[in-house]
């Protein structure tokens, strides 16, 4: 992730019809509550979870919002988190490498984390230090990892460790996904055998905070983007528009969580940046798009509708750079061929009531 995450989405265009190492099962599965007639409750969202064990790498440009999806994952005891590969994005490759590291270790997991892109495909860099503060979590004090990133560039790990577990490990990209596309670059055939890439990317069906059509982990690398859409791998998209409205954290929220316990304090101050940023546009509430992106991976029950299409993003240098267009599959559009591959699945709708809910029993 990421924040990166607008404040208040700027139009309500629609666009077309428009996821061998150290491993890490931390933590405990949330506990269930009793249902109300109101809102589906946590126990809604996490009992269709997954009992299967799976195999994930986290991909991620380490910011706060990044951090709170890294601990919602080594929570589960039904995920082995092969590794974290980090890259630049919220903030440079070291800070995130920092990050990722102080956020495993408060979870008490050992993943390793691997180092990756400090650059992109255009060699142009866009921080988000505005909104995250110069460290990424709110500079707060709250980085001080023991441990160092593992040997190794994260590009590799992704090809072997998708390659020594065929059709097992899912790619759950956080950031911009340069290191992802050049992984497909580099070994398109190895590549071939991931069982899916989840991404937090696009402004979905709504509209973008970057540009008033394109999000930031798409525009911090468009063409890295448009690479891994591309590749004809198995999608699934977690755009912008699933983080608004009831999803949004609240300040009342924000004070439940610090009470919580050392996670929660944790998570909270380092969203203190973010929220300074959020008030002083008009907004009382925040969007945490990471943690809710790893959610959806997480708990199948999250996620209530999805829609199979066929994504494109544009990458000439206009209004339009950086957006990514849905086309529909079983919609036919009257000026065009409608001879597409239909690969990428898109979250259109999730239980936004619950997400927060949710992700204070899990931590």
């Amino acid at each position: 992730m990421n924040l990166k995450n607008s404040i208040k989405l700027l139009l309500t265009a629609a666009l077309s019809a428009a996821v061998c190492v150290s491993v890490c099962a931390c933590g405990s599965q949330p506990e269930k509550q009793q249902s109300t007639t109101d809102a589906p409750t946590t126990a809604k969202v996490t009992e269709a979870a997954s009992t299967e064990p799976r195999k994930i790498i986290i991909d991620s440009d380490t910011g706060a919002d990044d951090a709170s999806a890294l601990i919602l994952a080594a929570k589960q005891k039904n995920v082995e988190i092969l590794g974290v590969t980090v890259l630049v994005g919220n903030v440079d490759l070291e800070q995130s490498s920092k990050n990722a590291l102080a956020a495993l270790e408060l979870a008490g997991c050992d993943a390793p984390v691997y180092k990756g892109s400090a650059d992109t495909f255009t060699g142009e860099l866009k921080y988000a230090n505005s909104v995250f503060g110069n460290d990424g979590m709110g500079d707060a004090d709250l980085i001080h990892p023991k441990k160092q990133a593992a040997e190794g560039g994260a590009v590799d790990f992704i090809i072997d460790t998708v390659k020594n577990n065929p059709n097992e490990v899912e790619l759950i990209s956080l950031g911009p996904s340069t290191n992802i596309a050049k992984a497909i670059k580099k070994a398109p055939d190895e590549m071939k055998k991931v069982k899916r890439i989840w991404t937090m990317g696009t402004a979905g069906l709504g509209a973008g905070n970057a540009s008033p059509v394109a999000e930031f982990n798409v525009y911090a690398d468009a063409e890295a983007f448009k690479i891994m859409l591309d590749s004809g791998l198995p999608i699934t998209v977690i755009g912008l528009d699933m983080c608004d409205g009831d999803a949004q954290w609240t300040d009342e929220q924000f004070v439940q969580l610090e009470a919580l316990n050392e996670t929660g304090r944790f998570v909270a101050k380092s969203f203190g940046k973010i929220r300074e940023f959020y008030k002083k546009n008009g907004s009382e509430s925040v969007m945490n798009c990471d943690a809710l992106a790893m959610m959806c991976v997480l708990y199948p029950g999250f996620v209530r509708k999805t829609i199979n299409t066929h994504a494109s993003c544009i990458t000439d240098h206009s209004e339009a750079y950086s957006q990514v267009i849905f086309y529909k599959e079983g919609f036919t559009y009257d000026m065009i061929k409608n001879d597409f591959e239909y690969h990428v699945v898109l979250v259109s709708e999730v239980n936004k009531s619950a997400y927060f809910n949710t992700y204070l029993e899990a931590i």
